[in-house]
């Protein structure tokens, strides 16, 4: 079994400095391949064979929800707190609080019959997708940052579901909880479903719909992702090629927490890394490769390469 782990920002992270022993050896055993610094859409985008251009992340996501987005055009429409101050915007996105499917339902249902003949459907509760044809952004709301600017010619369509949904009964009692109140969205990863190729893999686990719309679309079986590399194991095939595509990363990078971006490392040394060394040493798995496509940087490693006993391991902050 080859196990392949996707694990953008896993270097822009050094800087909490945690040490991770297993994944530190994996990286120093493997082999290292270089290429080009990608978002890690772009990376998806061209493992799975797409053409060139923006990452149609809406339809896909629909697709992993198990809906048929036709020949409609989708984009992500993801529910942010916007904060509105001085000189500037800031969002704190979904996955910094919590929103409930039931709140989630609520306030796409409000919007739908707002905007007919627009529809907006929850893929989950924290992650929207709505038919909208105008063009909105290429970047995902964890590369978006704290401060943006208002996107470029959404400007009336979003003050006006921003009043919308500040009046929602739903961000009423939200307010009154002392809870952020859910009062615009993000909209990215607009255009119809692409037409994907079969893929390398076969499976794929993540937690983003987008990738699990992808797996699907290819062909491959497409699996939620685990809480660690030991249910992960439990239920992989034992041959073939396997996708792991691990974001935990990417909120606590673009709400800048060094100490969220620490324990989040150390969780995935935990639950990811030190199995599957141990997995990797006991021949259940064959081969371990780390992708971190922002880094331009691919570790590959089998079992033979962890008696390279000269290659010693060196914290993350030396890969950066």
């Amino acid at each position: 079994m080859h196990c392949e782990l996707v694990l953008p920002g896993l270097f822009a992270a050094a800087g909490a400095q945690a040490r991770l022993p297993a994944l530190e050896l994996l990286l120093a055993r493997g082999r290292l391949k270089d290429g080009e610094p990608q978002s890690l859409e772009e990376w998806l985008a061209e493992a799975f064979g797409l053409d060139d251009g923006p990452l149609p992340a809406g339809a896909l996501s629909l697709l992993a929800l198990g809906r048929d987005p036709g020949e409609r055009s989708w984009s992500r429409a993801d529910p942010v707190h916007l904060r509105v101050l001085r000189d500037r915007l800031a969002l704190v996105p979904a996955g910094a609080f919590e929103i409930t499917a039931g709140e989630a339902a609520a306030l796409c249902d409000a919007l739908s019959r707002h905007f007919a003949p627009l529809e907006f459907v929850p893929v989950d509760a924290g992650r929207w997708c709505a038919t909208l044809d105008a063009r909105v952004s290429e970047t995902p709301l964890e590369r978006a940052g704290r401060e943006v600017d208002v996107q470029e010619g959404m400007q009336a369509f979003l003050n006006e579901a921003q009043m919308l949904l500040h009046a929602h009964p739903v961000n009423e009692a939200r307010e009154a909880r002392g809870e952020h109140a859910v009062n615009s969205v993000w909209l990215w990863g607009g255009g119809p479903a692409p037409v994907v190729p079969p893929c390398r893999w076969q499976s794929v686990s993540a937690g983003d719909p987008l990738v699990l719309g992808l797996a699907r679309a290819a062909e491959a079986r497409h699996l939620p992702l685990p809480a660690g590399a030991g249910e992960w194991l439990e239920r992989a095939p034992e041959e073939g090629r396997h996708l792991v595509v691990l974001d935990a990363l990417r909120l606590p990078l673009a709400l800048g927490g060094a100490g969220e971006s620490r324990a989040a490392l150390e969780a995935l040394e935990r639950g990811w890394f030190a199995p599957l060394l141990a997995a990797l040493r006991a021949g259940r798995v064959a081969m371990v490769t780390v992708h971190v496509p922002d880094a331009a940087a691919s570790f590959e490693t089998v079992r033979a390469d962890l008696r390279r006993i000269w290659r010693r391991p060196r914290p993350l902050e030396r890969y950066a």
